[in-house]
């Protein structure tokens, strides 16, 4: 009672101020967060080319960051407004710093895990189910938002109930936590995370080098093929219908010289059905009959065309955040530091346009989010003609 009393005292004391520019660009960033991420949930679950195990871990993602628009930027919002003067008690302020931390750390836990879950699929393809989350990747997704809840527990616990607290601001008040937050949700997971793509992409690279002499030992046994045909007498003074010229032998056949009936006379009818048919077998020339390898083929093709995006959605998550978390740590462990609280507000603003950025980052870089979110668009604003 006496704290809400203080507050109340120095609120009357303080001249009242209003930050309108804040307002209104928090609710745009609200409403772009939580449309842009809705779209993205409901183009993974809806349209069946976009039902990859990584598109789930894309949706874990998108889901953190919706709950980031619904649960903290409100509240973040209405202290800019405010000109920072936090009006609404400490036991929301906990509430709120609990959900903030929880989720920007599930946020780059959720990257943590497609990235492990894209070094799985490129360096142990067999083992990686591409269609359906398998209990690896169940357990990885469990994991993102456990970790997470577990970084941020302490809040709940009381650490911010420090001696001295001032209830006109809502902000993290143990350094020791902030400390310790910043290094389990940023500083250890972007190392981690940044060896692992470096790592898939150096896989893929030796991957595709592979394909291409794959490709080239095809392409030259289709001209020996070729040369071999070309090697065969005309077809065209043969009489219909024509016996097989090429046939395939079985491996244990041995091989057997071409032989072609002499050409020092013309051929009748009949001499040319009673002749042997020559043969030629190409045992250098393999043959897979299976019809799944096409089909596999595809699906690593799509996946690594949808595999360029992630760099881009990590590069942009490290460009919004590293200048917060810098800052962060900065000001609790240099306490002689002065870091003014706009530029603190700046960051933290960049910080949470990061979750408006992902969805853009999808229809730009990525063929099916964007097909999707364009029929999305037309079925709800149709284009009159």
């Amino acid at each position: 009672m006496s704290a809400n009393l203080s507050v109340a005292a120095e609120l009357e004391a303080a001249p009242a101020g209003h930050n309108l520019p804040a307002l209104v660009l928090g609710v745009l960033l609200i409403v772009v967060i939580i449309c842009g991420n809705l779209m993205v949930c409901l183009s993974v679950f809806t349209e069946k080319a976009l039902k990859t195990t990584t598109n789930y871990f894309i949706v874990s993602l998108a889901v953190a960051d919706l709950m980031l628009a619904v649960l903290v930027l409100p509240l973040f919002v209405y202290a800019e407004f405010q000109d920072g003067v936090w009006t609404l008690g400490t036991n929301i302020c906990d509430a709120l710093m609990t959900m903030d931390v929880m989720l920007c750390t599930a946020s780059i836990f959720n990257l943590c895990a497609i990235s492990i879950d894209r070094f799985i699929a490129v360096l142990i393809p067999l083992n990686y189910n591409r269609k359906h989350v398998d209990l690896r990747q169940a357990v990885l997704l469990s994991a993102t938002w456990i970790l997470a809840l577990a970084v941020a527990s302490p809040i709940i616990f009381g650490i911010n109930n420090v001696p001295g607290r001032d209830p006109t601001e809502c902000k993290l008040e143990s350094d020791d936590y902030i400390l310790y937050s910043s290094v389990c949700s940023f500083f250890i997971p972007c190392p981690i995370m940044l060896m692992l793509y470096c790592g898939m992409f150096h896989g893929l690279r030796r991957w595709e080098e592979a394909r291409k002499a794959k490709l080239k030992n095809s392409i030259q046994a289709c001209r020996k093929l070729q040369e071999a045909a070309a090697s065969l007498p005309p077809l065209a003074s043969l009489p219909p219908p024509l016996p097989p010229i090429i046939e395939r032998e079985s491996p244990d056949t041995p091989e057997e010289t071409l032989a072609f009936p002499s050409s020092d006379r013309p051929l009748h009818s009949s001499e040319l059905m009673d002749a042997p048919v020559p043969t030629v077998s190409f045992t250098g020339i393999k043959f897979n009959p299976d019809p799944h390898r096409r089909k596999r083929a595809k699906i690593n093709s799509r996946e690594r065309k949808a595999m360029k995006v992630l760099p881009v959605v990590v590069g942009t998550f490290l460009f919004c955040w590293t200048p917060f978390f810098v800052l962060h740590t900065m000001r609790a462990r240099c306490q002689g530091c002065y870091i003014p609280p706009a530029l603190m507000s700046v960051v933290t603003w960049l910080g949470y346009v990061n979750s408006a950025l992902n969805p853009v980052i999808y229809t730009v870089f990525n063929t099916e989010f964007r097909k999707f979110f364009k029929k999305l668009l037309n079925s709800c604003c149709p284009m009159t003609h």
